[in-house]
């Protein structure tokens, strides 16, 4: 039997830790500060045990959420040693289970060098799971442009977060495909940098959201900002948003104003196993998961004990090869969510028709 483990965290403190249940409920009651000091001092615990985990191979594994009490705003504001040591508890926790590899999920595959600190400090593989993030994100994207009708040959695709290690591979994957891609990011240095990578591509450069997302039809965006940085006004009737961020790049505004835009959650995928049990509710349905999470598991299942993805970097390579591995063992794009909501074919071509009457009014 294989064995894995992968950290999770609170995204919102309050929500997350009233929803225990118990003494933790009176949490919803406080402010959120008071919620955040509390659990700053708490070390991290076995969130739950994960059984039934079955490639088609036959290979099996059992794992662990390993729960790490932090938020996303404390793991990117609190000094970097003390999150580190964190994680690197994490890894302790899931090396006494018995796990031989753990994934950084959410937020705390960006604290710092990208897990590499904390691999130097464990006797057991890391990897952060931004591989098979990346290729679900563009698998997502070029399906979702399909089915809203857009040809991405005649497309501007934009990149928001473009210098982080998954929207710099998504330019690349995604530049070829597209008659322009743009790069957006708070540096315009480094987007030179990512843009001097896509040979032959038609590129900009954008360090403000709202002017590069301006025409765009195409939209990847997977930024490490705590707070929406996309809103209702961005885009243009017809988009497809691919949100790969956690917390969510996409503002809740677009789901309850834009009914002609098709925002998909990124990295939404089917796990193999027919007794799966994951005994914990990230909001996902049965047997899916992240990507991440599932980059984790399909290592595991390998027997593959490394450091797959780890540093700010994800190549080409890395896409095409854990793309391989999660067909071998069963993994799959599980259909899309948006905004914790099962996508249905009828509601995408509903927004189709919506975006096409509000092109029709703004032309007349």
């Amino acid at each position: 039997m294989e064995k894995f483990a992968f950290i999770i965290h609170p995204i919102d403190a309050k929500r997350d830790v009233a929803r225990k249940g118990g003494v933790y409920s009176v949490a919803k009651y406080l402010p959120e500060s008071a919620v955040e000091w509390a659990i700053k001092h708490k070390e991290p615990i076995v969130a739950s045990h994960i059984t039934g985990l079955k490639s088609l191979t036959g290979a099996e594994a059992e794992g662990w959420f390993i729960a790490c009490p932090l938020t996303p705003r404390q793991l990117m504001t609190l000094p970097t040693e003390f999150v580190i040591k964190r994680l690197v508890q994490c890894g302790k926790l899931a090396e006494s289970l018995g796990a031989k590899i753990i994934g950084l999920g959410a937020f705390t595959s960006v604290v710092g060098d990208g897990g590499i600190t904390v691999a130097k400090q464990l006797d057991i593989a890391v990897t952060t799971g931004n591989s098979y993030t990346v290729a679900t994100a563009v698998e997502g994207t070029i399906d979702g442009a399909k089915r809203m009708g857009i040809s991405l040959e005649n497309a501007k695709v934009a990149i928001v977060g473009a210098t982080g290690s998954i929207g710099r591979t998504c330019a690349h994957l995604l530049a070829p495909r597209a008659a322009e891609i743009a790069l957006i990011g708070r540096d315009l240095d480094r987007l030179g940098a990512v843009a001097a990578e896509l040979n032959g591509a038609c590129v900009t450069l954008h360090n403000d959201v709202h002017t590069g997302l301006r025409d765009a039809e195409v939209v990847v965006t997977v930024t490490s900002a705590v707070d929406a940085v996309i809103q209702p006004e961005d885009l243009v009737p017809g988009c497809v948003v691919c949100d790969v961020a956690r917390p969510r790049d996409v503002s809740v505004r677009v789901n309850r104003e834009r009914n002609d835009v098709l925002v998909l959650e990124g990295g939404v995928v089917a796990v193999p196993g027919a007794d799966l049990d994951f005994r914990f509710n990230f909001g996902f349905p049965p047997k899916t998961a992240y990507a991440c999470m599932s980059e984790t598991m399909m290592l595991a299942l390998e027997g593959r004990y490394e450091s797959f993805t780890l540093g700010k970097d994800v190549t080409v390579a890395q896409v095409n090869e854990i793309s391989a591995l999660a067909k071998k063992h069963g993994f799959h794009l599980a259909g899309y969510r948006s905004f914790e909501k099962k996508v249905e074919d009828s509601d995408i071509e509903m927004r189709r028709r919506n975006a096409e009457e509000r092109r029709k009014k703004k032309a007349a």
